[in-house]
């Protein structure tokens, strides 16, 4: 009987301490709390190793967005829905490098196009005018060379390029007399392709200052060289910008895309994460407190009220948008206490609705 008693307590405890249903739903709980993070990364060599892409590179974009989401997957295993990752990579981009031997326009060609007599053409379009009657019927990839007279307040001597792709011709502005000798050249032409390669990506800055170039950022230029017996043949090549200089395009680009969370795998996404500024709380009205104020019966109590404020707002500072722009947008709410909702809405029509 001493012995019953004693173990009374004991199990007083263990049934007080332990509740089977309580420590499966802490577990259940757990199990539903998603974690979301936000990544910017650049792929490296060891990436693309593991995609098994032998060249360090896509061969295609789409190709990209289909064999990234398997990568993020691996990197970010624990991350769920509302993550986004945003992911530099190289993909395979090959751009035209046509050549051919320059001719020359004569008075007689200038004026038939014109209907003048003086030699020249003083419309950019007439320079297309002469290929579409010199050259009819083109075929796919067919390139000229073409050195005509330009007039605009004075006469000048330009040679550019051109090339029939996709049912239309293409032009390729080559470098004029004066950006020749700009480069340290007598003539209009270099002496060798060695010396153009030197020369090119250190004039580009200054032919480009007054339209200047980003990162990744590709141009085609076309140059001269020199074949004897008053002949040049003029040949295309591709530089890309860095940010800071110009280095010949070897055909491999860059390409950033963000890629979202669905909750069941990555999806290439183009959701921007925006947080509400004073100056957008000012915007709709708000400015007193910095807050919408979802109290019941207050003005933002409704998802609706807050939507169209919203709006407003990404209407403002983010105009020209494209249909089906996605934002994430953070703002503070006072719901008897200061806390920050969000809200996800896409651009549809030319107003943004909730996902």
């Amino acid at each position: 009987m001493k012995k019953f008693i004693y173990l009374l307590p004991v199990l007083a405890l263990f049934f007080t301490a332990c509740d089977p249903m309580e420590d499966i739903n802490a577990v259940l709980d757990a199990q539903e709390q998603i974690i979301s993070g936000d990544a910017t990364l650049t792929l490296s060599d060891d990436d693309y190793d593991a995609l098994n892409l032998n060249y360090g590179n896509f061969s295609s974009i789409d190709d990209a967005k289909a064999m990234i989401p398997g990568l993020l997957n691996k990197k970010f295993p624990v991350w769920g829905e509302g993550s986004l990752a945003t992911v530099t990579f190289k993909w395979y981009n090959p751009m035209s490098t046509p050549s051919g031997y320059v001719y020359a326009l004569s008075d007689a060609e200038h004026n038939a196009i014109t209907g003048r007599t003086y030699g020249n053409f003083d419309r950019s379009y007439h320079i297309f005018n002469y290929l579409d009657a010199t050259f009819p019927s083109p075929s796919e990839g067919e390139f000229h060379s073409l050195r005509y007279r330009f007039y605009a307040g004075g006469e000048t001597t330009l040679t550019d390029g051109f090339l029939y792709e996709n049912g239309q011709w293409t032009r390729f502005v080559g470098f004029t007399p004066d950006e020749y000798n700009a480069m340290g050249e007598s003539y209009p032409n270099f002496s060798s392709h060695d010396e153009a390669a030197i020369k090119i990506p250190l004039a580009l800055p200054d032919i480009y200052k007054f339209n200047p170039k980003k990162a990744g950022d590709i141009v085609q230029a076309m140059y001269e060289l020199y074949k004897g017996g008053g002949q040049t043949k003029s040949y295309v090549n591709n530089y890309i910008f860095d940010g800071t200089s110009w280095s010949k395009y070897n055909n491999v680009a860059l390409e950033t895309i963000k890629f979202g969370h669905d909750g069941t795998t990555w999806v290439p996404d183009n959701t921007i994460k925006y947080t509400l500024t004073s100056a957008d709380y000012a915007l709709v009205g708000n400015d007193r407190y910095g807050n919408f104020d979802v109290r019941a019966g207050k003005d933002e109590e409704s998802v609706e009220a807050r939507l169209a404020k919203i709006n407003t707002i990404l209407l403002n500072n983010f105009p020209g948008m494209a249909e089906g722009q996605k934002f994430i947008v953070f703002y503070n709410v006072y719901s008897g206490a200061n806390e920050v909702w969000q809200m996800k809405v896409i651009l549809t029509g030319g107003q943004y609705v909730l996902q």
